[in-house]
């Protein structure tokens, strides 16, 4: 009778207990912050440094001499608070850093906001003893079909660390798939231009699988006559370097594809139907320009190939950071809650951008860029330009043998054309990196230009 008492007396402490905390915690009618109050303040304290606009500083980034967080500038930009201009330094148009997207996530950083416990996800798997969130797989089939750049539909879905991994992944699911007919390596082709990866990625690992074999155009004939040779062809569609919507160049029984969209949202493009096939790469750092937090995915049609695929994610890395799944999880989250709003964001810097250089570049008999015919838009019902995320600049002139050199000369630096199996009168030059960069670009191009002898006036 004793013990039944205490039991009682303990079980009801509990209750009140478990009350009192619960009345605390929900104050006013609304949650008050208890453990994560501390995080969130520093977020928001480190968030609210302006840099003057020209910098960013952040929770993780260079401290002070009081341990205060400190700016870290945009390029040519410097001083506590990123506040002097640099006035002759160069334009960085190399790399394709999203950061073009750093304001939009600014102006909605409530719904973007992530606060994680310590204890979060500490485990390798999920609960149903898989490697991936089936929450965030979910919201990138919403996102799709809300969309309408990609079928998933009946389709598998595999995470990786980037679509670098993704694509490491595929190949080696493609070779493996092709294996069985040949004992020589896979040849892998991509269109020239090419993203310079697949031949990087091929090299460096110098698999006894693959051997990289250049441009997918001096196969057509060989890959159709000789049955003996097992083929991965690359498609990035659009094209990184030239925004082009490629299409296969190769066909036939020992031939695999991989589709790269990377670049196939309605930011850089029009879409003018969903994509359909076999293998489609996809990342969230052209989509949402979290570059940093190193997300991508594929989807597959064959469930053999995607065995394989999990398998290499198993063996490689033990699959994605849960972390990164999370945030993921958040932005995509976000962007379908808010109804795609980043997509006319994006799009709208795009096309200002695009206007701007193809203006400048207007007067210029020195050089000229890419052509891409206007498609009908599905997404946005209209027929439109492409907004693509690169500039391919061609010097027109035959004394301009090395455009990346002459461009150097003018303080704007951007990627040689051999690096894409081009010809090194092509150079690539970015469009997505920060407005502070866009806009040094311009101007180092507008002083170029009116350089020119023969230029039309500006």
């Amino acid at each position: 009778m004793v013990k039944t008492v205490y039991v009682a007396s303990l079980v009801s402490s509990i209750v009140v207990n478990l009350l009192f905390m619960i009345i605390n915690i929900y104050v006013g009618g609304e949650w008050s912050l208890s453990w994560s109050s501390k995080a969130a303040a520093e977020a928001e304290a480190v968030a609210e440094i302006a840099c003057s606009g020209h910098g960013r500083a952040y929770l993780d980034g260079l401290v002070g001499d009081g341990n205060e967080p400190v700016c870290e500038c945009n390029t040519c930009y410097t001083g506590p608070n990123c506040s002097h201009f640099i006035p002759h330094c160069t334009a960085d148009a190399d790399s394709g850093d999203p950061l073009f997207l750093e304001p939009f996530w600014m102006q909605h950083s409530t719904s973007s906001a992530l606060v994680v416990s310590g204890w979060h996800r500490m485990s390798y798997n999920f609960h149903d003893n898989t490697l991936i969130s089936q929450h965030l797989e979910s919201l990138i089939r919403k996102l799709h079909a809300f969309v309408g750049n990609a079928v998933t539909q009946d389709r598998y879905i595999v995470f990786g660390a980037g679509s670098t991994q993704v694509l490491s992944a595929a190949a080696y699911a493609l070779s493996l798939a092709n294996s069985s007919s040949s004992h020589s390596p896979t040849r892998v082709v991509a269109s020239v231009p090419y993203y310079a990866l697949y031949k990087q990625q091929v090299e460096y690992f110098n698999s006894e699988k693959f051997k990289y074999e250049g441009d997918a155009h001096t196969w057509r004939n060989r890959s159709e006559s000789d049955a003996s040779t097992n083929v991965i062809e690359f498609v990035t569609s659009p094209n990184n370097p030239d925004g082009l919507l490629n299409k296969a160049v190769l066909h036939g029984p020992n031939v695999k594809t991989i589709y790269d969209r990377a670049y196939y949202w309605p930011h850089f493009t029009p879409i003018p139907a969903p994509a359909d096939e076999d293998l489609m790469v996809f990342t969230l750092s052209k989509l949402t320009g979290h570059a940093g937090s190193r997300f991508g995915w594929a989807v597959v049609k064959d469930e053999t190939v995607f065995n394989k695929m999990v398998l290499h994610m198993q063996v490689n890395s033990i699959g994605v950071s849960k972390d990164t799944q999370l945030r993921a999880f958040k932005l995509l989250k976000a962007i379908l809650e808010e109804e795609a709003q980043i997509f006319d964001f994006a799009y709208q810097t795009m096309k200002s951008r695009w206007e701007r250089l193809a203006t400048t570049l207007s007067f210029s008999n020195r050089f000229s860029l890419q052509k891409i015919n206007p498609q009908y838009c599905f997404f946005y019902n209209k027929v439109r330009e492409s907004s693509p995320a690169y500039a391919w600049v061609k010097c027109e002139k035959e004394e301009d043998k090395d455009c990346y050199t002459v461009l150097k000369a003018a303080n704007i630096i951007g990627r040689k054309g051999n690096v894409f199996g081009s010809d090194d009168n092509y150079v690539r030059l970015s469009l997505v990196r920060s407005q502070d960069d866009f806009d040094i670009l311009i101007q180092r191009l507008q002083k170029l230009v009116s350089e020119e002898d023969g230029a039309i006036s500006m």
